[in-house]
């Protein structure tokens, strides 16, 4: 069972806001972070994230160490963290190998006795499949890319009975219920893939699901068509959701058009806030990240919105509108298609650290989080690093 030890890309605007404030590592591909793709490849843990300086501090429930480069001695993988492998362990050698994915190393093998110290295009190639990810866009093609097969996955593992007053529209042996509370009247459709919803999750009636879907422990179902989506733990959900990723704590407690988007952790969308997932030209989605203009190549975007965002009620959010970690969208009907990290408002102001950390004591605490003094420091660090305060 080798050890896993994953390579952030350098610090780039594709990679806005998530970069910002936590490795690529820790993004969701798919029903699973991309970190854990990696673990089910090796059948091992991951014992360090090599990282950009601005995230060593980054500590979350876990989550392993984030640190500076450092010699690896085998056995173990090396992967790149903007690769997301599909699970399929590749036949290792006994000597170094790269792993390899349409020509471009996106990983390396090193066996016993064997030492890596940097990335290389050097030695014998070995093929892994999988997708490689350009910036955190890709998430949401990642979604598309795995969740159905993530999702199938699950049905080896059975689970529990449709509770009655349920309805089910396709193969309800599709549907994968791991100690969940679903009230009457939800409706399950798997005839495009799959539903799973895990522990200690609870579903109103009212709720229409559509697979594929992954609905993670912990989370509040409250209503409305969800479809194609990965919503990770302890988050809370509603309203009209179509290929939206959830990294984990987020709210969306109320209605609002949610489409082709990801929100980070400790996100909450205010009730009304919409998306707009397609352009009127139907043309392909630009972001734009402070003077960096970035083409995606994808023709439907909604929002990438950092960890601890916040929006307004009736915040509208354009095509490919990117709103920064920590900020707080407030004052604007239409949201600019940036929002700075730690934004105050949308005209340029900055929200200071003891209002923001005042703030994110309160949001995790409605969790039962603890704001413990590795994570205040995680977030003056965020603060500091994104502000230059």
């Amino acid at each position: 069972m080798p050890d896993v030890y994953l390579l952030e890309p350098a610090v780039s605007s594709a990679w806005a806001p998530f970069q910002a404030s936590r490795p690529v590592a820790e993004l969701r591909a798919g029903a699973w972070l991309i970190r854990e793709r990696w673990e089910a490849v090796a059948d091992g843990e991951t014992h360090a994230i090599f990282a950009p300086d601005h995230l060593h501090a980054f500590v979350e429930d876990g989550a392993p160490p984030v640190t500076p480069r450092a010699a690896v001695r085998g056995p173990a993988i090396v992967g790149r963290s903007d690769f997301a492998p599909s699970g399929v362990a590749p036949d290792l050698p006994t000597g170094p190998a790269r792993l390899v994915n349409d020509d471009v190393t996106v990983g390396w093998w090193v066996p016993a006795g064997a030492t890596w110290t940097e990335a290389s295009d050097d030695g014998a190639a070995v093929p892994l499949e999988g997708m490689q990810l350009h910036g955190a866009y890709d998430v949401v093609s990642a979604l598309e890319h795995f969740l159905q097969a993530d999702t199938m996955d699950f049905l080896r593992e059975g689970g529990d009975h449709l509770p009655d007053g349920s309805i089910a529209i396709g193969d309800p042996n599709e549907i994968v219920l791991l100690g969940c509370v679903v009230e009457p009247g939800v409706v399950f459709d798997t005839r495009h893939g799959a539903i799973v919803i895990e522990q200690h999750t609870h579903v109103r009636s009212g709720t229409r699901l559509e697979g594929p879907l992954y609905i993670g422990p912990g989370c509040q179902v409250l209503g409305g068509p969800i479809a194609w989506s990965a919503v990770g733990p302890r988050c809370k959900v509603r309203g009209e959701m179509t290929e939206a990723v959830f990294l984990g704590y987020g709210n969306k407690s109320h209605d609002g058009f949610l489409g082709h988007s990801v929100i980070g952790r400790w996100a909450n969308l205010g009730a009304g806030t919409t998306t707009s997932n397609l352009k009127n030209s139907y043309g392909f989605v630009r972001l734009q990240v402070g003077s960096d203009r970035i083409e995606t190549g994808r023709q439907f975007l909604g929002s990438l919105v950092g960890d601890h965002a916040k929006t307004a009620i009736g915040t509208m959010l354009s095509t490919g509108t990117i709103v920064g970690a920590g900020a707080n969208l407030f004052g604007v009907s239409q949201a600019p298609a940036y929002v700075p990290p730690f934004a105050w408002g949308a005209k340029g102001e900055v929200m200071r650290l003891d209002g923001f950390l005042t703030t994110a004591r309160r949001v995790l605490a409605r969790r039962q989080v603890e704001v413990t003094d590795a994570v205040e420091a995680m977030l003056t660090a965020l603060y500091t690093q994104a502000t230059g305060a």
